[in-house]
């Protein structure tokens, strides 16, 4: 199952103690990937502090990712990126970028894991009720797993309301791995 592990938002109010929180999961190595979203930070900030997670010891390898920022992530040498629903396509990032930069994206129903081709993982989401954010967006429940993984061959991570007791139905259903911020905390 793959796990991965999205940041909280609160590097600027404490970074510190942050980073030592993304340490102790690189550490141990039970993240396969890490999503630094911090989307309050200026680009210059943001691109400070993923330099600071790359310097990190990680053990395991796992693959550091830029929320929404290709040009961020390939300038400071990170694994990949992160695609919000809306954002690029990510055969458009595969035009920029060469092997082996991760592209993941994310989508909000079944029949849009069509228009993703390229992504390397595909974040559906919300599957249950968002435990760190509230949403208007209804969740999808497991069904959309597996309706979604009908129609791609790209890996899907559930997203949204993601526990350590309802994470197996997810992989149940189709998906390849979790992903969360809570699941994470």
């Amino acid at each position: 199952m793959i796990r991965y592990l999205i940041t909280d938002g609160a590097a600027a109010a404490d970074e510190a103690r942050w980073l030592k929180h993304l340490w102790q999961w690189l550490d141990i190595g039970m993240v396969d990937l890490l999503q630094i979203r911090e989307r309050e930070l200026t680009a210059r900030r943001l691109a400070e502090l993923v330099r600071k997670v790359l310097q990190l010891p990680n053990p395991w390898q796992t693959k550091i990712l830029v929320n929404d920022r290709t040009d961020i992530a390939i300038a400071c040498g990170a694994d990949g990126v992160h695609l919000r629903d809306g954002a690029l396509l990510p055969a458009k990032i595969r035009a920029l970028t060469t092997s082996p930069f991760i592209v993941s994206a994310a989508c909000h129903s079944a029949g849009d894991v069509r228009t993703l081709a390229g992504a390397d993982y595909i974040l559906l989401a919300p599957i249950f009720a968002p435990l760190s954010k509230s949403t208007d967006r209804p969740p999808l429940g497991l069904e959309a797993i597996y309706a979604a993984a009908q129609l791609t061959s790209v890996p899907l991570i559930a997203l949204g309301g993601i526990t350590a007791s309802n994470a197996h139905t997810c992989v149940e259903a189709g998906a390849a791995g979790v992903a969360g911020i809570s699941l994470f905390n």
